[in-house]
């Protein structure tokens, strides 16, 4: 799962925490204020498009306004014996489309889900209808409510398309809401889509690397405190145990209130042992 969290300090910026099982999420202190106030810029959300939506907001969307589209953006690690096409097609919100996360990447490496090149996206989400003009709100079908959809939500995000949202609590509060599901598939319009790459939201192995010696920026492990300390075992037979040197960790599970699926308020956030410290700006859900 991927969660952004817009985090200001007194002398630092936190772009976004990205918080997934399968990228481990990063938090950037920039020394150089134009950078700074450039990234700041482009990781508040415009109102219109809230980073967070609520059923029944989206339910509203769906029912007022036209150039919206619904992704379902599902993806399980091998272990889990789910299959994510099966799923979408016995059951999903109507409208949906499938995005997968495993098709939509760069082939041209042996590393899973690494970002597609600019125009393998815009072929990708164009022929699912979206356009720079759609409003994109993402969900996933994980038991825990929100696990993958983050990760299209930031991949639109790092192509330049700012007018993308996520079903807070995602299929499964969806469900507990009592809104309506189908296993009809909708046929859709090819759109155009221009991607706009934004550098400053993507750190490469050689930055992250060289951060070790310099210290630029702050490396956040958004997995269990299990994995972290590598006394957990990894889901992935390829993956050594522990973490990066001096990363701390925050772990994505403890984002989500396990009854209601949803992301916790700001006020339990702050309560939380493992964020206290963190200062952060809470990205409002409408």
């Amino acid at each position: 799962m991927i969660f952004s969290v817009t985090r200001v300090c007194a002398r630092s910026l936190t772009v976004s925490v990205n918080v997934s099982n399968f990228k481990v999420g990063k938090a950037i202190t920039f020394k150089n204020i134009s950078l700074l106030q450039r990234s700041y810029s482009m990781s508040v959300p415009d109102p219109k498009f809230p980073t967070l939506l609520n059923s029944f907001n989206l339910q509203k969307k769906l029912n007022e306004e036209k150039n919206i589209r619904l992704l379902d953006c599902s993806w399980h690690l091998p272990t889990s014996g789910r299959n994510v096409q099966k799923e979408y097609e016995a059951a999903h919100i109507p409208g949906a489309i499938l995005f997968n996360i495993d098709e939509c990447a760069d082939k041209n490496t042996s590393l899973p889900h690494m970002l597609p090149q600019p125009e393998k996206f815009e072929s990708y989400v164009g022929k699912r209808g979206i356009s720079n003009d759609t409003h994109v709100v993402v969900y996933d079908t994980s038991e825990i409510g929100m696990y993958s959809a983050q990760r299209a939500w930031w991949t639109f995000r790092v192509f330049g398309h700012e007018k993308v949202s996520i079903l807070n609590g995602g299929f499964k509060k969806w469900e507990e809401d009592d809104y309506p599901v189908t296993s009809e598939v909708q046929k859709v319009i090819e759109e155009k889509f221009i991607a706009k790459f934004r550098a400053v939201l993507v750190q490469h192995y050689q930055d992250v690397e060289n951060n070790l010696e310099s210290n630029e920026y702050q490396v956040v492990d958004a997995r269990s405190p299990g994995r972290f300390q590598g006394t957990e075992p990894e889901p992935r037979a390829d993956i050594e145990p522990g973490r990066m040197p001096n990363a701390i960790n925050m772990p994505f599970g403890q984002i989500l209130d396990p009854e209601t699926k949803a992301v916790k308020s700001q006020d339990e956030l702050e309560k939380v042992e493992t964020f206290s410290g963190q200062c952060f700006k809470y990205h409002r859900q409408v």
